[in-house]
């Protein structure tokens, strides 16, 4: 069969084999890039009910979800790279969330907060490590005009690029409900939880 696939064909010309070759090559990238964007949207991830049920409906009550400029931020913008290499890492790294799906690992109130806390310190790590890359896809240093901002804001941001800190270490409250107790004992500044509850704020 090996050998086969290997001999050159006589029945079919060279350019006819590489024009159905490329155009079979178009449809193949077509359905499969296709078939990841579609992944890539807010009503794909809540089809499961893990994440329909806790995180969707906490991130709803957050400014990321509703806000006075009416710019939203979806699960993807926050949780899926844009660059095409950090894209296929992070789903390839989806296909454990999906075992651990059909596994019912968290598939309860109870059961999804026990986890709540690793959950949270899985995400914060990975956004530590990208220097918050995707928050950086709408707020960026380089582009705030501190001068329009808030003194308090201001001074936050000024702080944290004299000392390298990078979104996430501040506003790790943002968009979901911080686990229990984590602000005692992660040291935690309460910055962007406030949101929580006033979805017409920013």
């Amino acid at each position: 069969m090996w050998k086969g696939f290997r001999r050159p064909t006589a029945r079919y010309a060279m350019g006819t084999l590489l024009v159905v070759g490329f155009f079979s090559g178009i449809l193949f990238w077509g359905g499969f890039n296709w078939s990841l964007e579609m992944t890539n949207t807010e009503s794909f991830c809540i089809t499961c009910h893990e994440m329909e049920t806790n995180v969707y409906r906490e991130y709803k009550q957050t400014v990321h979800y509703s806000n006075r400029t009416g710019v939203r931020a979806t699960c993807p913008d926050c949780h899926v790279p844009k660059t095409w290499v950090h894209k296929m890492a992070r789903k390839i790294q989806a296909s454990n969330e999906l075992l651990h799906h059909f596994l019912g690992t968290i598939d309860t109130r109870e059961k999804y907060e026990g986890k709540r806390l690793e959950l949270a310190k899985n995400v914060w790590k990975v956004m530590k490590e990208t220097d918050s890359r995707e928050c950086r896809n709408c707020h960026n240093f380089e582009f705030m005009d501190f001068v329009v901002q808030e003194k308090r804001s201001r001074g936050r941001h000024e702080e944290a690029i004299d000392n390298g800190m990078t979104c996430i270490d501040c506003h790790k409250g943002i968009a979901h409900e911080l686990p229990a107790g984590i602000q005692n004992v992660e040291g935690i500044p309460n910055v962007g939880s406030s949101n929580v509850g006033k979805p017409n704020s920013q």
